[in-house]
């Protein structure tokens, strides 16, 4: 992506080397100490990407499939492995055009690279925030599942899910045209990253907020059994622990990103922060890492699903 200084440019690879072949190399910095670059394979990047595109296919397919999974979380859930399918399409895509400019199988004009560029830059863009949106609401449907569930089918409705995701997806193209435009100005970074804390804060919120409510509720049928130490304790333990494993991936995945996009903005000339530029790849490499975990976690631990999935 342009606002990004990316290893993966297009334009770049007319006139570059192949990259480091190790899975980690120290690279010598001229005006600091030296540093630390994972340098990811293309091989590897493609084959992260083939996981995720097959992972979210069937994603989309069992829920086109099954008419019992027709419903406003669900099509959410698909919307996210849609555009987690893109986020890795389209990153492959860059690969795969760049090893064959590299190789000179594919020889055309430097124009066209820059157009097509420009259209995979805003595909990544959009693809990226439509995820981090729909990460969003998935997390608002379950909390409205939670704490308004007799309200939740009058309140969460097929016409006003469906108005949502178009209302993502049209948001994101816009947005994305905007950013990879004026991708070198300093709000459009700031926009991205004040966009993926919002997206983290209300994760963050809603979700501790529905397992202190559920934590709550196990209390209270721990007394009517009076097993209240046991039960509580132990499902205490367990939410916290599927709430930290939710969290900590969605940081540990999206954080390097938007850390690398905080510091262009922050220190773009000082050493250290040259060393994170280096590892631009294994970022982008971490993102696609959670398109794969994302069926995980929000798609195939419903039986229904997995049922129709085994008919798929």
């Amino acid at each position: 992506m342009p606002a990004l200084g990316s290893q993966r440019r297009l334009l770049g690879s007319l006139n570059c080397t192949p990259p480091a072949t190790l899975p980690l190399s120290l690279a010598p910095n001229q005006t600091g100490p030296q540093c630390l670059e994972v340098s990811i394979p293309d091989g590897l990047f493609l084959s992260l990407g083939l996981v995720s595109l097959v992972e979210n296919v069937l994603v989309v397919a069992a829920i086109a499939k099954n008419r019992n999974l027709h419903s406003p979380m669900y099509y959410f859930i698909c919307c996210l492995a849609t555009s987690d399918l893109l986020v890795s399409v389209s990153n492959v895509l860059e690969t795969a055009v760049m090893l064959l400019l590299e190789a000179g199988v594919l020889a055309t004009r430097a124009a066209v690279v820059q157009q097509l560029d420009n259209v995979i830059d805003v595909l990544i863009c959009s693809s990226m925030v439509s995820s981090l949106c729909f990460l969003g609401a998935i997390a608002v449907d379950r909390y409205i599942s939670i704490f308004y569930a007799l309200r939740y089918h009058s309140v969460v409705t097929l016409p006003r899910a469906w108005r949502i995701i178009a209302a993502v997806w049209v948001a994101s193209i816009l947005t994305s045209v905007l950013f990879i435009t004026y991708y070198n100005h300093t709000v459009v970074l700031l926009c991205l990253v004040g966009f993926f804390i919002a997206m983290l804060a209300l994760m963050a919120v809603l979700y501790v907020h529905m397992l202190a409510r559920a934590c709550q509720h196990a209390r209270g049928i721990a007394r009517l059994q009076k097993r209240q130490r046991p039960i509580h304790q132990g499902f205490g333990l367990k939410g916290a622990a599927t709430l930290t494993i939710l969290l900590g991936v969605f940081f540990l995945c999206w954080g390097p990103f938007f850390l690398h996009l905080s510091l262009i903005v922050l220190c773009p000339q000082h050493p250290t922060c040259g060393c994170i530029f280096k590892n631009f790849n294994l970022f982008l490499a971490l993102i696609i890492c959670n398109a794969i975990v994302d069926p995980l976690i929000y798609a195939f631990r419903s039986q229904e699903l997995r049922k129709t999935l085994q008919e798929v």
